[in-house]
């Protein structure tokens, strides 16, 4: 409602503006008139008006403007909230970046969002503007000269159709200079982000060469467009100048027969101008226009690639049910050469059930948790979970939203329900001192100050807070100290979390109740431990 408020306020400021202008061109004809004849009087009323009709146009236009922003900020706001949410449901995010078919979605959101709602709308204004100018100012001028009228539109024709045949190239290479431009960013993100990683690599040269190929490509590009709009600004350069001495050639003559007043010549002058500039649009915003027709394909490849990513899974595909148990039946997971390392599994998972998934190289045991957390993998079978309350995944290499360690820890909706006591128990449990040096509420991006150690103990612990019914682990114990994660498979145990680890063979089998065991070609077996060979039991 309140755009709508906004959006009509913007036209009726626009339809004052083009009152004023009409004003304006009959108070610049008297005036130049009244200086021609010498009349003081005249000069003096029509310099008041004049002055009085500047101060209200600056007003109008001031608020016009004022309006137009806030306006697209709405709109982009809506838009942006609404791509935001499209992005992260579903896992689109994930689907986009594993298939590849979309670059830089992150830049498309953020960016051209923001150049899709400001130049569309402005784009509509000066349309509507152009039409309000045209109904102003035919009258005028068709009242001084319908030949210049007819000169207008007949200039005005010619230089769209001549601006669009030198221009046209732009539109893909400002398409292209975003993409080129979006790589270039991303390049010194990644720096950025695995900055520890290049230095002990020593990578900084590959770096090096990498981030300057893709600053040469935007380079290169960009020469191509510099070079367009040169050819383009000769012509649009002098079809400007020449709207500029038009109408004295066609109104002068008149005026020397003594058939006009001299102030008709500025008024023609302006009048000529204005509408000109209504019916050239084209010519005075090609390079706006090309980059909003850039804009606009990109977008349009953005609502396509969502639209993609939510269609139908392929009929082979491994299929998720929902429910409150945990199981796999007729299962089988391939590996990227298509060979079988997981055939016809079936398995069911009791409620307090602790399982050891184990394996001669665990490329099984990788390929079952990423198919029970959702993440495409080639297959077939049926997955049955629970839904995300009550059953999280833990992978190797684990994410931890930047924020504050009580963010990071706690979902927004369970902030009232655990104290900082507890947090720091569980820190102090796992021999965690960050919530003790830099506080619960300090705001930190964990993924980068903690080590990868410290990272997964710090995604048991939110795990634990969240206390879902069961917890997928992917090889914890190749970075945890082997004390270490018996202590962590102990500690989820005592809060009733039954667990599946993908871990190592015969690693601390007294700490599980079955096993699966991933053999060459995909065979497996799924044996119960002995029960003399197991503690710590869930309650």
């Amino acid at each position: 409602m309140k755009a709508k408020w906004m959006l009509a306020g913007l036209v009726l400021l626009l339809c004052g503006i083009n009152v004023l202008n009409v004003v304006n061109s009959y108070v610049g004809r008297n005036f130049m008139t009244a200086i021609a004849d010498r009349k003081t009087a005249e000069f003096t009323q029509q310099a008041i008006f004049y002055i009085g009709v500047f101060a209200a146009s600056t007003v109008v236009a001031v608020f016009a403007r004022f309006t137009e922003e806030r306006l697209a900020l709405l709109w982009r706001e809506f838009l942006t909230r609404r791509a935001v949410r499209l992005y992260l449901s579903d896992a689109t995010y994930f689907h986009l970046g594993a298939s590849g078919q979309l670059t830089h979605p992150d830049q498309r959101i953020a960016e051209d969002v923001r150049a899709f709602t400001t130049t569309t709308l402005s784009f509509i204004i000066m349309i509507f503007n152009s039409g309000l100018t045209i109904l102003a100012f035919s009258g005028v001028l068709w009242s001084i000269s319908p030949l210049l009228f007819g000169v207008a539109v007949f200039y005005a024709a010619c230089g769209s159709y001549l601006t669009i045949t030198f221009g046209r190239p732009l539109i893909k290479l400002n398409y292209d200079q975003l993409d080129r431009e979006a790589s270039f960013r991303s390049g010194l993100i990644e720096i950025r982000e695995s900055a520890e990683a290049i230095m002990v690599a020593k990578g900084e040269q590959q770096q090096h060469a990498r981030v300057l190929q893709r600053l040469d490509e935007a380079i290169g590009n960009f020469r191509q467009i510099i070079a367009v709009n040169r050819n383009l600004g000769f012509f649009t350069t002098g079809y400007n100048w020449l709207i500029q001495i038009i109408p004295a050639l066609i109104v002068a003559p008149a005026f020397i027969r003594g058939d006009v007043e001299f102030g008709v010549i500025t008024q023609s002058a302006a009048a000529f101008a204005m509408l000109v500039g209504a019916f050239s649009l084209i010519v005075t915003q090609f390079q706006s226009i090309s980059n909003f027709a850039a804009v606009v394909t990109r977008l349009s490849s953005l609502i396509e690639a969502f639209e993609q990513s939510h269609a139908p899974a392929p009929p082979s595909a491994i299929e998720i049910v929902e429910a409150e148990r945990l199981a796999f039946e007729q299962l089988t997971l391939l590996s990227s050469d298509e060979k079988p390392v997981l055939k016809d599994f079936s398995a069911s998972v009791d409620a307090n059930t602790r399982v050891l998934i184990t394996g001669p190289h665990q490329v099984a045991g990788v390929a079952l948790f990423k198919a029970a957390a959702g993440i495409p993998t080639a297959g077939s079978g049926r997955i049955t979970r629970p839904s995300h309350d009550s059953i999280r995944f833990l992978p190797q290499q684990p994410y931890l939203m930047p924020g504050t360690l009580r963010q990071t820890l706690v979902a927004p909706d369970r902030t009232a329900e655990i104290s900082d006591d507890q947090i720091l128990h569980l820190l102090q449990e796992f021999n965690l001192d960050i919530g003790q040096t830099g506080g619960l509420d300090k705001d930190r991006d964990w993924g980068v100050v903690l080590s990868l150690r410290e990272q997964q103990l710090l995604a048991l612990i939110g795990i634990i807070i969240a206390a879902p019914r069961f917890v997928f682990l992917d090889r914890l114990d190749t970075t945890l100290e082997v004390e270490e994660f018996y202590n962590v498979l102990r500690t989820l145990s005592a809060h009733s979390i039954a667990y599946l680890n993908c871990g190592i063979t015969g690693a601390g089998e007294n700490l599980y109740d079955m096993k699966l065991a991933c053999e060459q070609d995909g065979q497996w077996s799924w044996t119960a431990v002995p029960s003399g060979d197991r503690t710590g039991s869930l309650s």
